[in-house]
This record gives structure tokens, C-alpha cells and sequence, in this order.
């Protein structure tokens, strides 16, 4: 047995222990990695089942995977977190399919508070919401734009994007020059 495989293995036994009483399927990704797919009913208690205990205590990516293609597919979504273990050096990945419909799933902020930027990008960059999450607004577009780039039906050469771009700068140059007013009608 080479040592990527025993270090599989005890991941394994790890997760499996960790998850004793939810429903879930194992899988091995391309790249040798454990993934737990499960439905987002249980994604939340699995991830807090995970960190106290399987050691898994950091968060390292959220991200989704947009599945459409010429052929309509549903659910079209995969929502995937990659965990940590710091102790034991191994990670997990669990994946979480969820429709064009309702994608959504429950936050994790309570459990990694530095995921609530993670779970900001994938709704700006995918529209998938995380339900919970205090402050899921956009990170990378500027609020207003209307749609969610990395989706399969987004056009590669854009959206409207100086149009939106001159009017954001304005309303955002507009706080400026009334802070500077105000600024200089303070006494000193």
C-alpha cells in the first residue's frame, strides 16, 4: 500500500466516523481526494460534524460548478467546500447539487466566519444564495449588475459592462465630492 492510499484510508476512517447517522455517498475525485456528496438538508451538520470531529479546521475554498450544457441538466449546480486538516494533513471535499430553481444552501459562516467572503463570491460569480449568511452581497461586481458571470449562459464577450462600469464610478465619485463639502464647511 503507497502512503497516498493509507493516508486515504484514514481519512476515510475519519469522515466515516464523523458522519455516523447522516446519509451521504463517497466518492474519489480524479485527483485522489475524498468526497462526501450529500444532500444541502444535511451539508451544514456535516460540515460542523467534520471540523469538531474529524479535525477538519479549516475551510480552504467554496465554489460552485455550473453542469450546464447543450443538453439540459439538472441539478445543475454543484456547490463544493474543501476542508483541511491540519493535524493529520489529509482534506475532504464535499459536493452538494442543487437546481437552477432553488439553488441555495445554509451557511457556514457560523462554523468559519472567514467563509462568508467565499460564500459572497460563488453568489456573485454563480447566484447561488447561502441561506443564513449576514451579508451575502456582491463582492467582485458592483451592486445592481443583474447577473451571475461564471453561469454557462453568460456571454463571453460581456454584459453591458462599461455602461454599468461609468455608473457605478459616478455614484461612487458623487460620496466623494459631498464628503469633501462637508469636509470644508467644518470649523477647524
Amino acid at each position: 500500500m503507497t502512503a497516498q492510499e493509507e493516508t486515504l484510508d484514514a481519512t476515510k476512517e475519519r469522515v466515516l466516523s464523523a458522519l455516523d447517522g447522516l446519509t451521504y455517498e463517497l466518492a474519489t475525485t480524479a485527483d485522489g481526494m475524498l468526497c462526501v456528496e450529500l444532500d444541502r438538508s444535511r451539508l451544514h451538520d456535516a460540515l460542523a460534524r467534520l471540523r469538531d470531529r474529524a479535525a477538519f479546521e479549516a475551510l480552504t475554498f467554496i465554489t460552485g460548478i455550473d453542469r450546464l450544457s447543450e443538453h439540459e441538466v439538472e441539478p445543475r449546480f454543484d456547490v463544493v467546500h474543501q476542508l483541511q486538516s491540519i493535524v493529520h494533513a489529509d482534506r475532504v471535499r464535499l459536493r452538494t447539487r442543487v437546481t437552477s430553481t432553488d439553488a441555495a444552501v445554509p451557511t457556514c459562516t457560523d462554523l468559519w466566519p472567514g467563509a462568508g467572503f467565499m460564500e459572497r463570491e460563488c453568489w456573485d460569480m454563480f447566484g447561488i444564495v447561502f441561506d443564513g449568511n449576514p451579508d451575502l452581497r456582491r463582492l467582485l461586481l458592483p451592486d445592481g449588475y443583474g447577473h451571475h458571470p461564471l453561469r454557462k449562459e453568460f456571454p463571453h464577450q460581456g454584459i453591458e459592462p462599461d455602461r454599468l462600469y461609468r455608473e457605478w464610478d459616478r455614484k461612487r465619485r458623487e460620496t466623494w465630492t459631498n464628503d469633501a463639502n462637508d469636509a470644508a464647511q467644518r470649523p477647524s
